[in-house]
């Protein structure tokens, strides 16, 4: 059974009345949320980034999963798998499979925004467990988690390092509500990216083919349909790099000459000279204290941390920690 719920949107799909976007263009530097990356465009793409030969961090995570998913089914015997950002859930099914094999019965719940990735994951799942119950809601989960119904043994997951497009407080405040939906006991499984090399990491957000650069040019043609906007992708060029000081990747897009541009829902216009820069991606970098700190502000008590064999990215399982306290010791199983 499956189930993809699409809520009308207001102004925008990304944002109920525009007031993200707004705040990011109407001051300096120039910012445009992420989460603008995501109509069925740019999931396509970043679709395709993760099978390019730099971009690591999908199938490694990938590797991982498939190696550790018996033993988080096991330690969990989740009987609902709610997923943040879920986009196609190629990762995801590791866990599903895993499950199956340790409970009767599994509801799958993948919240994202784009209505294309939410359909691809329910026609490939449905027809690869088709004992899986498949509730999928299209929403912006970084606004609101209202529409994620859990149950007692939920496991909520977030994988892709998707944390890392948050600044630390975001993140708590994100993970927080995620926490705020669950129940004492629950689990919760994160992916990061994990501190490396500069040139391994600036190598996979400028790839040889230019499909992160698309990607990144691709929120323009985005922030136009939504807010009536007349950016030319053509006007601005890709620009990533690895900050060593904030162990983050920054992601950009800079003038190649001035540019005005005017936002007809948002009634803004923008003078933007050559070279001035418009941010559109941090990707933070993690360890594992600074994963633990994340997680224990945000109400969870790290358990589990499983790292992948050459060192690139982790998952951390970790439990709801009770209010002013850690996590309920497991029950036996």
């Amino acid at each position: 059974m499956r189930r993809i719920d699409s809520p009308a949107p207001a102004v925008a799909s990304h944002a109920a009345d525009g007031t993200d976007l707004y705040e990011g263009l109407s001051r300096r530097p120039l910012s445009i949320p992420s989460k603008y990356f995501y109509d069925d465009h740019g999931s396509a793409l970043f679709d395709a980034i993760c099978e390019l030969p730099e971009y690591y961090p999908t199938r490694t995570e990938q590797a991982l999963l498939d190696r550790v998913s018996p033993q988080i089914a096991q330690r969990t015997r989740a009987r609902h798998l709610a997923e943040l950002g879920a986009g196609t859930a190629r990762k995801t099914r590791y866990l599903i499979g895993a499950l199956l094999r340790e409970v009767e019965t599994l509801r799958y719940s993948p919240l994202d925004i784009s209505q294309y990735a939410l359909e691809q994951a329910a026609a490939s799942l449905s027809g690869d467990f088709p004992e899986l119950t498949i509730t999928g809601v299209r929403c912006d989960y970084t606004a609101d988690l209202d529409a994620l119904e859990t149950g007692p043994g939920c496991l909520a997951v977030f994988l892709g390092s998707s944390i890392g497009n948050f600044t630390h407080l975001a993140g708590v405040v994100l993970l927080r509500r995620l926490r705020n939906q669950l129940q004492e006991g629950d689990w919760f499984l994160l992916g990061v990216d994990l501190v490396k090399p500069a040139p391994i990491l600036e190598a996979a957000y400028n790839d040889s083919a230019g499909v992160t650069a698309a990607f990144n040019l691709n929120i323009l043609r985005v922030v136009n349909r939504e807010v009536g906007g007349n950016f030319d992708p053509g006007d601005f060029r890709h620009l990533a790099f690895y900050d060593r000081e904030t162990q983050q990747i920054e992601m950009h897009l800079v003038a190649r000459r001035d540019v005005r541009v005017h936002l007809q829902a948002l009634d803004l216009t923008l003078e933007i000279p050559s070279g001035e820069r418009i941010h559109t991606e941090i990707s933070r970098k993690f360890t594992r204290d600074s994963t633990a700190r994340l997680l224990t502000d945000a109400g969870f008590h790290l358990e589990e941390w499983f790292v992948s064999e050459n060192g690139y990215v982790a998952l951390a399982l970790a439990r709801v920690a009770a209010e002013g306290g850690t996590a309920r010791p497991a029950e036996p199983q």
